[in-house]
């Protein structure tokens, strides 16, 4: 569903709307949807702001990811309210200029409009953990052997201490 500029003049646009998994490309081979996406809002200009435009709403979707411990797959459930602001790129733009807070806070279209897809592929990208573990115990790979902790104790002898850094240890 792509937000015309033109249309957005005249009164702001509902959506309520259901992407199949696939449908978009989260451009990270590590990062799949598992269901399909549920996007419900309204698109409108912001008024006292020129082609600056607002898109708020409610986002559900369940995404996995890898593990950031062991690498199995991790779901990571995304059922949130959202909104983002976006402003015309201007002449220029590419040159080098300081921008403000406000503005580093903002999202930037070319042309007429804004694309729902690309909306919702931003805001599923800011909603994932910066760490995506499969569950809060995982005891990740063991990184001698290999082996999945969480499936079976490899065994493996814990890395004994550094000798070097057994000096700063006295300083306590």
């Amino acid at each position: 569903m792509f937000f015309h500029i033109r249309e957005l003049e005249v009164r702001p646009k509902l959506f309520d709307t259901t992407i199949a998994p696939g449908a978009i490309d989260y451009q990270d081979a590590k990062l799949r949807q598992q269901s399909p996406l549920r996007a419900v809002g309204e698109a409108k200009l912001v008024m006292g702001a020129l082609g600056e435009i607002r898109v708020s709403g409610h986002i559900t979707v369940t995404m996995e990811a890898d593990c950031d411990r062991c690498l199995e797959p991790a779901p990571v459930p995304i059922d949130e309210e959202f909104s983002l602001f976006y402003r015309p790129v201007t002449d220029g733009f590419g040159d080098e200029k300081e921008i403000d807070s406000g503005e580093a806070e903002m999202g930037f279209y070319e042309d007429d409009g804004v694309e729902l897809n690309d909306v919702v592929r931003e805001f599923v990208l800011l909603s994932m953990p910066m760490q995506r573990v499969c569950r809060e115990d995982c005891k990740g790979i063991c990184p001698k052997c290999g082996q999945n902790r969480n499936l079976k104790e490899c065994g493996c002898a814990q890395a004994q201490n550094d000798h070097r850094w057994a000096a700063l240890k006295s300083l306590k």
